[in-house]
């Protein structure tokens, strides 16, 4: 019987990050029903943390390659000009119809159910993969936010302008609506297959505990008694590299960290005004 995590033992880099490389390898021979096509967006230069590189330069794979910055998009287009089959585009993937990626994708000759999706574009990656109705690759290899934990179903608002991301959970829900099922994850990337090929894989249990057992990119919460918020977990802001701690986070002063039951008349007052201005101040 092979472990639910079996996948994960083939993780490697070839210009991946987290050993996507390696896991898109084993997930495509496992399927075995291959077309050779992919799509990235965003891109970047076309190699740097690429999941598509190592498919086009190594694996003979035709693909679309999508990518919103200029100069990323100048570097994406000198990189592959001499492949015909290897389709640049200078876009961003947008959020209706007219701008989504089944727009973007009519004009090639990339099949509708191609091999590999790689979304990675720090915010929206959930509701563009939402918006494609269209096409229906045979694996998606999406990015969440890893600082939330595997219990948080969140996915940010749909707005070009937001750069929050969704969390795992949040893939995890939109990819059982459109018919697919978890087989690996990695630091930041949850890499799902379409569910008629699920079986192939083995796996028993997918479950985010399963994928995700230890999560040292989350930040926990909790309240004591008396009212002291404390912090456990990751204590940085993990793409702007700030340290934060305890202190930053208190709502009640230090007077007023006690059991309400045990507050002396003085406190008692001090309570009542300072969550009546709270109240006023968030109205």
């Amino acid at each position: 019987m092979k472990s639910n995590t079996w996948v994960h033992d083939f993780k490697r880099n070839v210009t991946s990050q987290y050993g996507e490389d390696g896991i898109l390898e084993k997930a495509l021979e496992t399927i075995g029903v291959n077309d050779r096509w992919c799509v990235e967006f965003g891109a970047s230069d076309g190699k740097w943390n690429s999941n598509s590189y190592n498919l086009i330069a190594n694996r003979g794979y035709s693909g679309v390659l999508i990518e919103a910055h200029p100069k990323s998009a100048r570097h994406l287009e000198d990189r592959f000009h001499s492949r015909s089959d290897v389709i640049t585009l200078h876009q961003a993937v947008g959020l209706d119809k007219a701008s989504g990626l089944d727009a973007m994708l009519n004009p090639t000759p990339i099949p509708r159910d191609f091999d590999v999706l790689s979304i990675d574009i720090d915010g929206n990656d959930y509701h563009v993969w939402k918006g494609i109705t269209v096409y229906r690759p045979k694996l998606v290899c999406i990015e969440f936010n890893p600082t939330m934990a595997n219990e948080i179903d969140f996915s940010q608002t749909a707005d070009m302008s937001v750069s929050q991301g969704s969390s795992l959970l949040a893939m995890q829900r939109l990819a059982a609506d459109k018919g697919y099922e978890l087989i690996a994850v990695t630091d930041c990337n949850g890499v799902f297959v379409d569910a008629k090929y699920f079986d192939l894989f083995d796996i028993e249990d997918n479950s985010l505990a399963t994928f995700r057992p230890h999560n040292p990119h989350a930040t926990h919460i909790f309240v004591g008694y008396d009212g002291k918020l404390f912090l456990r977990g990751n204590r940085r802001l993990l793409w702007h590299d700030i340290a934060f701690d305890e202190s930053d986070i208190q709502l009640l002063p230090r007077i007023l960290r006690h059991q309400r039951a045990r507050y002396s008349k003085f406190q008692g007052f001090l309570y009542r005004w300072y969550t009546r201005l709270r109240r006023q101040r968030t109205a």
